[in-house]
């Protein structure tokens, strides 16, 4: 069973940083996408960043404007989000997620969740 577990959130000033994992486990992920989603009280879920497995390849939503880095760590089947010079506007449930079949944005292709993890910048 696959299971994603996401931790690091947080309370951080506007300027901070946060680093949030995802833990995933259950089966081999050498072919899945794993993506980074994030939803705001009383908004949608949005597209945050995703990084291929096997190759490192990762894209980025707009909004992100070179502040958010992921990566991952094959050893540890760990993805990671780093989260820099935060806005209040960042403030959010970030969700980690995976996709076997596609490498897209959308988060209908994406089969797998974790539980998320709060994400507070106060202003």
């Amino acid at each position: 069973q696959v299971q994603l577990v996401e931790s690091g959130g947080g309370l951080v000033q506007a300027g901070g940083s946060l680093r949030l994992s995802c833990a995933a486990s259950g089966r081999t992920f050498s072919s899945y996408t794993m993506g980074w989603f994030r939803q705001a009280p009383g908004k949608e879920r949005d597209f945050v960043a995703r990084i291929s497995w096997s190759n490192g390849r990762t894209y980025y939503a707009d909004f992100v404007k070179g502040r958010f880095t992921i990566s991952r760590d094959n050893a540890k089947n760990t993805v990671y989000l780093q989260l820099n010079s935060l806005k209040a506007e960042d403030t959010a449930v970030y969700y980690c997620a995976a996709s076997r079949y596609s490498s897209g944005s959308d988060q209908n292709d994406y089969a797998y969740w974790g539980q998320g993890t709060q994400v507070t910048v106060s202003s």
